[in-house]
């Protein structure tokens, strides 16, 4: 990044956010919401993390001498992963097109084709957002992230049609 406090920026925000959700978290009373909350929290202490580990590196490299660029290596490698970093609460979808299948949260993969005597189909589950009134007090904060912070956080649940 251009910005030398950049990363320091973000670990501020994250942790700040982090504070928040967990202070949010003491009046939920509804399980599912409680849940959402710590997952949210444990993700932003993910990302924390990475971004701790991208400052130690920083401060290393402005440091020390790093004449096999294995420093250096290493943080474009921090950065380019804290890039594609996004946090997922509730289910997570993949797709793979090519071979037809799909799985959800990690687990086994699926076949999306059927077939009967009217032919072949192919059928996948779909992602559909939380809509606002069901996230409750976490649905303000967690836009505040994403719009703030710029990650992207995934607060979806599976649909089978």
């Amino acid at each position: 990044m251009s910005d030398d406090w950049y990363y320091v920026h973000q670990l501020a925000m994250f942790t700040g956010f982090r504070l928040i959700v967990l202070a949010n978290r003491i009046g939920c009373e509804d399980e599912f919401l409680l849940e959402l909350h710590n997952e949210l929290a444990e993700g932003l202490a993910a990302a924390i993390s990475r971004l701790r580990s991208i400052t130690a590196l920083e401060r290393q490299l402005a440091s020390e001498p790093d004449e096999e660029g294995l420093i250096a290596f290493q943080l474009r490698g921090e950065e380019e992963c804290f890039a594609r970093f996004r946090i997922t609460l509730l289910d997570d979808l993949e797709i793979d097109y090519d071979t037809h299948e799909y799985r959800v949260n990690g687990g086994e993969w699926h076949n999306a084709l059927s077939a009967d005597c009217d032919g072949i189909e192919v059928s996948y589950p779909r992602l559909v957002a939380l809509a606002d009134d069901e996230l409750g007090t976490l649905a303000p904060i967690a836009r505040s992230i994403r719009n703030e912070a710029g990650i992207a956080i995934s607060i979806a649940r599976v649909i089978y049609d």
